[in-house]
């Protein structure tokens, strides 16, 4: 399933989705002028380097752990950045109007390195710390809680695929982030799809969940909606 947009407008510009956006695609120009697989490893989230604080790729951009937060903003690939700038646009505006901007950037950056810290752990309980953690998935992750504690009854225009089966279809906000988190746990229990951080998935959805209850929404905001 692909969201494509929802039918609640915002109140106010999103500034800081659109600033993180921007930063986004600037460090993913930034890669492909290094390469991918270098940027990767001195920028992204090594297990290893997070629980030793010594880098294994030196040098890197900053020291780890910091790479926690240069992490979520570097992808593995012009689908990985591209799908996952769609979900915060889509979603992030909304969240960011509800919450106010200086509290989404917070929240966003929480759940981010939420995601991160749950993804180590998953990784050294496994053995497999050597591997970098690239994109901003997880924060993402937390923007989707937040989007469905705040807006379930919102509708999603979706572009659902399956083989030759192609369809436009609108779902409650809901259902469409509930289905999207049920992937992410079938994928711990059958597999997964291989370099995807299914952890980090999972950490920064929890996260949003408690993070949009504790910061709570910013005063004067309601809920409006468009008709199709």
């Amino acid at each position: 399933m692909i969201p494509l947009k929802d039918d609640t407008p915002v109140e106010r510009t999103p500034v800081v989705t659109i600033a993180l956006i921007a930063v986004n695609v600037a460090a993913f120009l930034w890669q492909l002028g290094t390469g991918l697989e270098s940027s990767a490893l001195r920028g992204g989230v090594i297990p290893y380097e997070i629980l030793t604080f010594q880098d294994v790729w030196p040098p890197d951009v900053v020291p780890p752990p910091f790479t926690i937060f240069t992490g979520m903003f570097l992808h593995g690939g012009f689908v990985h950045i591209a799908s996952n700038m769609l979900f915060l646009w889509i979603f992030g505006n909304n969240v960011e109007d509800a919450l106010g901007r200086v509290r989404f950037l917070v929240f966003y950056l929480l759940s981010g390195v939420a995601a991160a810290i749950v993804q180590v752990v998953a990784s050294a309980l496994v053995g497999d710390i050597e591997v970098p953690m690239v994109g901003a998935s997880g924060a993402i992750a937390g923007v989707l809680a937040a989007y469905m504690v705040l807006l379930p009854r919102s509708r999603v225009l979706t572009l659902v695929w399956v083989f030759f089966f192609v369809r436009l279809v609108r779902v409650p906000a809901g259902f469409f982030i509930g289905i999207w988190f049920a992937l992410q746990v079938m994928s711990v229990f059958f597999g997964g799809a291989p370099g995807v951080a299914v952890f980090a998935h999972i950490g920064g959805f929890v996260a949003g969940l408690v993070l949009v209850r504790v910061m709570g929404r910013r005063t004067g905001w309601r809920v409006r909606r468009i008709g199709w």
